[in-house]
């Protein structure tokens, strides 16, 4: 009799209702995990038991955990703690948020009210559940904000992250933004570029973007650029080490100009570049088709 038991991949799902948990969970069920919605937390260890004795191989395991779990939810962080404990599972905690106005026109739109508000307020429940969930969220090694997000966008982000077999990568998402439309609310690492020579100002680089390399030679060409570069790049060779020695999933590093058109782009992109030399990468420049003129 073969006693092996081999190691249960389970990605736990939550976050704010209406920020794309069942674009979330369909996602995993394409990509192979066997699916499971609103689970109660108390049934957990109970699941991936029975899970085990059918001798079925469901080795990548995907569950929906929110509040509609109603009292049950409260003994979430209790089952993933008591589970974190199983040398033959490992976890991992999705998160979704979105920020509040996106939530409230998503709730519109369904013309559904909030579960925490119910004929009340809409708001009014999302602020509630942001508080219930900010412990929950804070254990999360995956976060990502759907605000701006379509479900075909939700899907790729997912099934670039958790496609691979290897479930512990870790991954450096760059991200370029304008302050004038709002800083990510999912950055882990923020920096402010909009000290740097602009090259709006400059009438042949105004309608291009630091995709270009006109436009990234100019704001790479200062001697304040290549210094920021020179300390920058000093402070992310010793924290990504930490980071990944904490056991995080992904770390989030935003580069922020006033529009997100042309410095955030370049630095963006550099950096990039020089952190996919030793892990996996993702650039995305959040504002670039946005930003009107």
């Amino acid at each position: 009799m073969n006693n092996h038991v081999e190691e249960t991949e389970l990605i736990i799902i939550t976050g704010m209702s209406g920020a794309g948990k069942t674009v979330a969970i369909q996602s995993f069920e394409d990509l192979g995990f066997f699916t499971i919605d609103n689970l109660p937390p108390t049934l957990l260890p109970t699941f991936l038991k029975l899970m085990r004795d059918s001798g079925k191989s469901m080795k990548r395991v995907a569950a929906v955990m929110d509040l509609r779990g109603g009292d049950f939810f409260d003994s979430l962080v209790d089952a993933i703690d008591d589970l974190s404990k199983e040398p033959k599972v490992s976890i991992t905690i999705l998160f979704l948020d979105a920020e509040n106005e996106a939530l409230v026109s998503r709730y519109k739109e369904s013309r559904r009210s909030h579960p925490l508000s119910p004929g009340g307020l809409v708001l009014g429940g999302i602020k509630k559940e942001r508080d219930m969930l900010s412990d929950l969220q804070g254990r999360a090694q995956h976060i990502y904000n759907t605000s701006n997000m379509t479900p075909r966008q939700l899907k790729e982000r997912i099934t670039s992250d958790f496609s691979s077999k290897t479930s512990n990568v870790f991954t450096v998402n760059v991200v370029s933004f304008g302050f004038k439309h709002g800083m990510p609310i999912d950055a882990d690492l923020v920096f402010d570029v909009r000290f740097l020579p602009n090259p709006y100002y400059i009438e042949e680089l105004k309608p291009l973007s630091g995709l270009d390399n006109s436009v990234s030679s100019y704001v790479l060409k200062w001697q304040e650029t290549q210094t920021l570069i020179q300390k920058l790049t000093d402070l992310l060779q010793f924290m990504i080490p930490q980071y990944k020695r904490e056991g995080k999933a992904q770390l989030v590093i935003a580069f922020g100009c006033t529009g997100g058109q042309h410095r955030s782009v370049t630095l963006a992109e550099y950096y990039g570049k020089l952190l996919g030399k030793n892990n996996k990468v993702i650039v995305t420049h959040r504002d670039v088709k946005t930003r009107k003129e």
